[in-house]
Order: structure tokens, then C-alpha cells, then sequence
């Protein structure tokens, strides 16, 4: 057990502070302080002794050198029990200190600011807080540690239980924190840095160092005897972003609710500012619509597969308004997402009380980023693919696509990124008419699109067909012409291309290479 008699409290954020301060007083503590915490402090009608004061030694540099003395390194590392300590104590004049509250300039805050500095942000890089909080956490059989604000109060209660003590296993804990604390402190300190440099040296370094904040914990993951919890990852702040999502009504949102959200808004994304409705279900597109209307998009969406759509998901770029809520009121649905909705709108779907209701700007182009993937040991990590289909497109047969059919392959090109490989997705210009995915045959991938869109009452006749990638023999083009494709996006690429594009021209198919491949695993 430790005594609590002096304590040295050094921090920048200040919640919660005034009241631990208090509390100390009370309990006959001796209180250290520097700078604005003193100030604050002494706002506060608390007693403080300046550090400068207790050091002997003045704050020099504009206030970056402090607390970097021996008298406060050595209060906080010095053992109470080892003899030779005890003499070093004396013969250099030193004091104990058993409490150090210290929290960290706000650096990942200052990189948000607007129109920031390269000078105040290198100001926020905090010296002296992280050395006095892992001497502190070092010596946490001798020293308690508080860096978290949080804590304040069951220290408080301990303290006045305990008549000035803390446990060694709330030490232990304190100062576990600490040096999560401050691992993940460097780390943002060291991504920026490594933003610094080039983009793909920043989001492929040679170590790669991350700072995940639990989000919330989640009621189980893809199964449910498994636990799981969302985490931010620290530095990203994009508003347009999932994690950023807002959720109006509804059951708390599950892992695979969020799963199959990330697919529908990637392909929300990927539309820009073109107006859309996707509908998800087990990570996959199950249907996506465009139209003049949220109803229009909707009821093309819907139309692709409307059995895989029951309890699925719904992204969708429109504000949805009062018509469409009906419309998706008419089905099982797990959640909708939309950058908006009316009054009207929201009364309606709030009739069903599990239904999510999730609110979330409309994003801006895909960014730059880094996309993981967890293997046993270690993680795979790449570029995300923000690639977007353009106008840019080569065609390799004789007859070109017209313009109509042109509009078709971009919008069947960016659902066909979005499915799991081996993808093909059979399209109009305007929604998705079969989409078969996740196959270990690209034949097989097209033979499962023709027969869901026939199941479905939907015509592949006059349709375009994607492809993720090459196709590796004819036999994909000709399931395409006897479901009566008219033309094909693919990205090119196999030694049998010749006979592929061959395959095209004998079935009158135009056929453009994009020149990018997009695997989905």
C-alpha cells in the first residue's frame, strides 16, 4: 500500500481536475505543480507549490524544459525500500513523490486544426509528460499513476476508504494504462511524421504503428459466441467516414450490420455525386438502382434480388423522404443509411422498433487509404482500390459499344469491384439485373447472375456484363451471348484474350479492356 503524501499534477486536459485536487487537499496532500495546472489550481482556491520552487531550477525555453531535473525523476524513480536509494535520497536532497497526474499535450488534436502550423503542431509534441509518466509507472509499486481523467474518481474513493492508500493492483493497472497511453501517444506522433513523406512510404511503412480507440462494444461478432467491440483508428478523421455513422433508431448495431454497411457505402462512394440505392446482404450487393427519385433507385435495387434483400441493408444517396419509407417499410429490413432523412420519412420507419436508422454525410470521393486484412500472426496490408472506372476505355472489337451501352459497363464496372471474386454482374445502364459472386469459376459466377435474374422475372437479354477479371478462356463470353449480353468490361490480360475477343466478335459483343483488375477476397 502507498501513503499518498505528495503529489506532482501536470496536465493539459483539466477535466475532472479541480475535484481530484480538492479531494487531495483534503486529505493533507502536498500539491506540485507547473504552469497553467497551477494557475488552474490556484483558480480553484487550491494550494500549490510551483515546481520551479521545488526543483530550485526556473522553467527555461518558453516552458519546454520544466520537469526534466533530478529532483523530480528522482522522487518519482527513487525505491523507498533499498537501502542505497535511501542514502542518495538524502545526500543529493531529494523528496518523495508518491502521486503523478500527468496527461499529454493534445497533438492529435492540433493536427485537426484548421490551416495549422508546422510550428504549433512540433509545440504540441510533448517531452517532459511522457518522461515523468513512465518514471512514475516504472516505479508503480512505489509511485501511483493517473493518466486518464476517468480515473479520478475511483481513485478518490479509494483513497478516502483507505485513509490515503491505493492498492498495488490499482497501481498496476495505472500503470498499465500509462504505457498504452503513451506507445499510442508516439505512434500518431510517428504516422505524422510518416505522412510527411511520400504517399505510399505512409501508408505501406517500414513499421507500421497504429492507435485503435474503442468505439463501443458490439452484443457479439459474426457469430455470437464470439465477443467483439468497434475501434477508430486514431488520426483518421473523415466525417463521411463509417465509423463516424450517427444512429437515429433502432437495436445497437451488430458486426455483421457494420460489415455489410462498409460494402454498401464503398459503393455509394464509388457513385460520387450519381444518385443511387444499394441494398446489401451478407457483404455483398444484392441489387443497386440508379434513378431520378429514391423510389426509382430503390425499386431497381430491389428488383434484382428481392428474396437476398429480406433483412438486408440499404445505402442509399438520396435524402429519403416519405415515399420511399413506405416503400422500404413494405420489407424486413436490418437498417437503412442515408446522408438524410424527412421528418415524414423518419416517422414512418420508426414504426418498426428494431429497425437501424443510420445517418451519414454524403461522402466525397474515395480517398487514399490503408485496407487490412487479418491473417493468423500478422496483418496483410495494401492500398485501398479507390480506382474508378472513366471514359478511358479500349476497345478491342470490332464493333464498339454504343453510347447507351457505354453508361451500362461503367455502372455494372463499379458494382463488379464491389462483389466477392470471381464477380460478374450482369447490368442496364440504370440497376443490376444478376450478380454472381464469390465462386472459384468465372463461369460458374455468370451461370449463377443469368439464373438469379431469370428467377426473378428480370431479362438478360440487351444486358452488359463485368468482369473483375480476365477472362481466362471463351467460355465466359459465350454463357454471356446465350444469356444475350451485347457488350462486356473486363480488364484484359490472359494469353487467350485473342480468343476471347474473337468469341466476342463472332456474337456481334463490343468489348472494352479497362486495364485494372479488382479482386475481392
Amino acid at each position: 500500500m502507498t501513503k499518498i503524501k505528495r503529489a506532482l499534477i501536470s496536465v493539459s486536459d483539466k477535466t475532472g481536475l479541480a475535484t481530484l485536487a480538492l479531494a487531495l487537499q483534503d486529505m493533507g496532500v502536498e500539491i506540485l505543480s507547473t504552469g497553467g495546472t497551477s494557475r488552474f489550481l490556484k483558480d480553484h482556491g487550491i494550494k500549490v507549490k510551483e515546481v520551479s520552487e521545488f526543483t530550485g531550477f526556473a522553467e527555461i525555453l518558453d516552458g519546454r524544459v520544466k520537469t526534466l531535473h533530478p529532483k523530480i525523476h528522482g522522487g518519482l524513480l527513487a525505491l523507498r525500500r533499498n537501502v542505497d536509494h535511501q542514502a542518495q535520497v538524502k545526500k543529493h536532497g531529494l523528496e518523495y513523490l508518491d502521486l503523478a497526474v500527468v496527461n499529454l499535450y493534445p497533438f492529435e488534436k492540433t493536427l485537426n486544426i484548421p490551416k495549422v502550423t508546422k510550428e504549433e503542431i512540433i509545440e504540441n509534441i510533448d517531452i517532459g509528460g511522457p518522461a515523468m509518466l513512465r518514471s512514475a509507472a516504472k516505479n508503480y509499486q512505489e509511485v501511483v499513476v493517473i493518466c486518464d481523467p476517468r480515473d479520478y474518481g475511483s481513485i478518490i474513493t479509494e483513497l478516502q476508504d483507505s485513509q490515503g492508500d491505493i492498492s498495488l493492483a490499482t497501481k498496476e493497472k495505472l500503470a498499465g494504462k500509462v504505457f498504452t497511453h503513451t506507445a499510442a501517444y508516439d505512434s500518431i506522433i510517428s504516422n505524422y511524421f510518416a505522412s510527411q513523406t511520400s504517399q505510399a512510404a505512409n501508408l505501406l511503412p517500414e513499421t507500421l504503428l497504429l492507435k485503435l480507440n474503442k468505439v463501443q462494444s458490439l452484443r457479439y461478432g459474426e457469430n455470437p459466441h464470439q465477443q467483439a467491440a468497434l475501434y477508430q483508428q486514431s488520426g483518421v478523421q473523415r466525417k463521411e467516414d463509417l465509423v463516424n455513422l450517427e444512429q437515429l433508431h433502432g437495436k445497437e448495431l451488430s458486426f455483421n450490420n457494420l460489415l455489410d454497411l462498409e460494402t454498401a457505402w464503398n459503393i455509394v462512394k464509388d457513385f460520387g455525386q450519381e444518385k443511387v440505392a444499394v441494398m446489401v446482404k451478407h457483404n455483398n450487393p444484392c441489387g443497386v438502382g440508379k434513378g431520378d427519385t429514391l423510389l426509382e433507385a430503390y425499386q431497381r435495387a430491389l428488383s434484382c434480388d428481392p428474396v437476398s434483400a429480406y433483412g438486408g441493408v440499404v445505402a442509399t444517396s438520396f435524402t429519403i423522404d416519405e415515399e420511399s419509407a413506405r416503400e422500404m417499410n413494405r420489407l424486413f429490413l436490418e437498417l437503412t443509411m442515408a446522408p438524410a432523412y424527412t421528418a415524414e420519412a423518419l416517422k414512418i420507419l420508426k414504426e418498426k422498433k428494431n429497425l437501424r436508422l443510420i445517418e451519414l454525410p454524403l461522402p466525397k470521393l474515395p480517398a487514399p487509404a490503408s485496407d487490412f486484412k487479418k491473417i493468423s500472426g500478422g496483418f496483410l496490408v495494401q492500398e485501398k482500390d479507390i480506382m474508378r472506372a472513366t471514359a478511358e476505355l479500349k476497345v478491342v472489337t470490332k464493333r464498339p459499344p454504343s453510347e447507351a451501352e457505354r453508361q451500362a459497363l461503367i455502372f455494372a464496372w463499379i458494382i463488379c469491384k464491389n462483389v466477392k471474386s470471381n464477380a460478374i454482374v450482369y447490368a442496364s445502364k440504370n440497376q443490376t439485373i444478376g450478380i454472381g459472386g464469390g465462386q472459384t469459376s468465372r463461369v460458374d459466377s455468370s451461370e449463377i447472375a443469368v439464373w438469379k435474374a431469370q428467377k426473378h422475372n428480370l431479362n438478360t437479354k440487351g444486358t452488359v456484363v463485368a468482369s473483375d477479371a480476365f477472362f481466362p478462356f471463351r467460355d465466359g463470353v459465350d454463357a454471356a451471348a446465350k444469356a444475350g449480353a451485347t457488350a462486356i468490361i473486363q480488364p484484359g490480360g490472359s494469353v487467350r484474350d485473342e480468343e476471347v475477343i474473337q468469341a466476342c466478335n463472332e456474337n456481334n459483343i463490343a468489348m472494352v479492356f479497362t486495364g485494372i483488375r479488382h479482386f475481392k477476397h
